[in-house]
């Protein structure tokens, strides 16, 4: 190979590193996380939203984004609603995230009543509905878990269940992406949790994700998030 070919060669390698740069700094499309602390924990050295940025970060030819964890410990379907505009339709999402629920039942022992039931049916359509009016993409994703247990051992699954036949339910209705978290944390206990036991398989407590917990739930999340164009 001459002298001028490699010159040739060289400059052509600087120009598509110079289109690469470009590209990966020019405008980001911005993905905005919404929920409790199980989301506010996602930003977290080794949390599900930085495990997805890594992703991104890794795969140049993906869509760049910048991904923004708006997670509140405690947090319910109802102070979500209550902060949306703070939180999510003031920072104008590309897409936003909606991971909630584990609250609305966590804490409420009459969580399986019809009317907890339908307000939370109905905060989730406002959001739903304003996110939309606002023309940003929606990812919906199930609640989790409260107990770690097989299906049907822990106290609440009853009730979680129903919520998050909710989430499904208005995924359908409006046509949106569905990441079914409950369905993908069952099916994980079913074939890892020989013991049954009630904490420590992809969470710390029950409720809040460990690092394979959080691989689960960024994985989950990734496979859906990257068909959104």
């Amino acid at each position: 190979m001459d002298i001028i070919t490699q010159l040739l060669l060289l400059c052509v390698f600087v120009a598509l590193l110079i289109m690469l740069s470009y590209m990966k700094t020019g405008k980001k499309k911005k993905v905005i996380f919404f929920g409790d602390s199980i989301t506010d924990q996602g930003t977290s050295r080794g949390g599900y939203i930085g495990q997805i940025e890594a992703i991104v970060k890794s795969d140049v030819a993906n869509v760049d984004y910048q991904l923004v964890g708006a997670g509140i410990g405690g947090n319910t379907v109802t102070d979500l609603r209550f902060r949306l505009d703070r939180d999510v339709l003031s920072k104008e999402p590309y897409i936003t995230v909606v991971y909630i629920g584990i609250n609305d039942v966590w804490h409420n022992p009459n969580a399986g009543d019809e009317k907890y039931i339908a307000s939370f049916e109905e905060s989730y359509r406002h959001i739903i509905r304003e996110l939309l009016r606002h023309g940003s993409r929606i990812i919906l994703c199930t609640p989790t878990v409260i107990g770690e247990q097989i299906s049907g051992y822990n106290g609440q699954d009853r009730d979680l269940d129903l919520y998050a036949a909710i989430v499904r339910k208005l995924s359908l209705e409006y046509s949106l992406r569905l990441v079914d978290l409950r369905k993908a944390f069952m099916d994980y206990y079913a074939e890892a949790n020989h013991e049954n036991l009630s904490s420590g398989i992809l969470t710390t407590d029950g409720v809040h994700l460990n690092n394979q917990g959080n691989t689960v739930v960024a994985d989950a999340i990734w496979t859906v998030l990257k068909q959104i164009q």
